[in-house]
């Protein structure tokens, strides 16, 4: 047992960068494609920006955890992640296109857009982790 886990160790770490070395580059994309500062204004308490920012990397992140489970390489992995990751943004930018109003709404706290652009980035991503099924 002892064994075992301990030859897995090393495939668990390479995985579990990949995939934090993918959502850190999701974020740095997301957070400059979208026109206000998510980070700045969640650090101010802005609950639209943390509740919008929240639905897009848990959106990024049930693909990624469906490649993580489903890779046979580290390679395949980041190639899904990145596929991940342009979907996510594919989905803000057809929620920002539908509802232009949500850039002017989110910077002035107003949740009733985040929780829909949340909710459009979850269900994009388990749909997205369901596609992923090789």
């Amino acid at each position: 047992m002892l064994t075992h886990f301990l030859a897995a160790l090393p495939a668990f770490f390479a995985y579990f960068g990949v995939a934090a070395a993918l959502l850190a580059v999701f974020l740095l994309v997301y957070v400059n494609v979208t026109p206000y500062a998510e980070i700045a204004l969640i650090r101010t308490g802005n609950p639209a920006a943390a509740v919008s920012l929240s639905g897009a990397l848990l959106g990024f992140a049930m693909p990624v955890a469906n490649a993580i489970a489903h890779s046979d390489t580290l390679a395949d992995l980041a190639a899904w992640g990145g596929v991940a990751g342009v979907v996510q943004i594919l989905a803000y930018l057809a929620a920002r296109h539908t509802f232009p109003q949500m850039v002017q709404d989110i910077p002035a706290g107003k949740v009733a857009p985040a929780i829909f652009l949340a909710a459009l980035s979850f269900t994009v991503g388990l749909i997205n982790a369901a596609c992923m099924s090789y």
